[in-house]
């Protein structure tokens, strides 16, 4: 999941959906709650430990915290060098997660196929919108963190992206890489406040309409792979606040009329590898 997140593009709720530990991960993040704080305090800590589903959790969060900390510097290095083959390998991984995701509706009605269309319509819409450029006050960091971490746990609609949108990818990306701890504990205060607030709703949403909901997710995926197409010729760029060049507005491409070498032996290459394993992760998650 912390590879995924620190991708924009790629969500870890993809990764946490085709692991089989996606509504697992959404009611131990719900279950922490006033009620459950309060056993903290009259219980004991054990108690508390055991309510919120702790030791999942624990799991969950370093497994995010050294991928993350560990990958942010070499994925920023390849998306910077090597773009149409690591977003290669996350389209087909997208691909298979979408195919994945739709397996689990267990009834095809008028309300999952709208649920479907307005998910793809959506993700497709967000991953045509012009990144931003924002302020670095504190505020505008902790509101980043709240909402980029709701994107976070939706599989197809990556954080990274949101943060991206925000003007704020590159800001928290060379934080972690910097070790800024107070920069970052102001993001991880917003995105705790976001995700614990966030989930309650998911969670209610999975148990209330199991069908839409996932179909809706499916779509999420379908819409984000406009994002992660390999190959995109840039038509506008920008000057950031540190005077570096960006891409403002790109446009997606056939290889032949990509302004580079498209690469397009390995491309289809690491398309496949990343379709594939989907479905042998899916596998070992099963056979666990």
């Amino acid at each position: 999941m912390g590879a995924a997140d620190v991708v924009p593009g790629v969500s870890g709720g993809t990764i946490a959906f085709i692991t089989g530990i996606y509504e697992e991960l959404v009611d131990s993040i719900k279950s922490i709650n006033i009620s459950n704080i309060k056993i903290l305090f009259n219980k004991g800590l054990p108690t508390f430990w055991k309510a919120i589903n702790g030791n999942f959790l624990l799991s969950i969060i370093i497994g995010i915290g050294i991928s993350v900390l560990s990958l942010a510097r070499l994925l920023k290095y390849i998306l910077e060098n090597h773009p149409e083959l690591i977003w290669s390998f996350f389209f087909g991984l997208i691909v298979a997660s979408a195919i994945y995701v739709a397996k689990q509706i267990k009834v095809w009605n008028l309300g999952s196929s709208v649920s479907l269309l307005a998910g793809i319509v959506v993700a497709f819409v967000i991953t045509e919108i012009t990144p931003a450029e924002t302020t670095d006050a504190w505020w505008f960091v902790f509101l980043s963190g709240a909402i980029a971490i709701c994107a976070m746990i939706l599989p197809g609609i990556s954080g990274s992206f949101i943060l991206l949108l925000l003007g704020k990818y590159a800001y928290i990306i060379g934080a972690v890489s910097d070790l800024e701890i107070g920069i970052l504990a102001i993001f991880l205060a917003g995105a705790l406040i976001g995700i614990i607030s966030f989930s309650n709703l998911l969670s209610w949403l999975l148990k209330k309409y199991h069908n839409q909901t996932i179909a809706l997710l499916a779509g999420f995926m379908v819409g984000s792979l406009n994002k992660v197409w390999p190959w995109k010729n840039t038509i506008e760029t920008f000057i950031d606040r540190h005077g570096i060049e960006k891409p403002l507005t790109q446009l997606n491409v056939f290889p032949a009329d990509y302004l580079g070498d498209p690469h397009l032996f390995m491309a289809i290459v690491l398309a496949i590898t990343g379709f594939v394993l989907i479905f042998v992760v899916e596998r070992f998650a099963n056979d666990k």
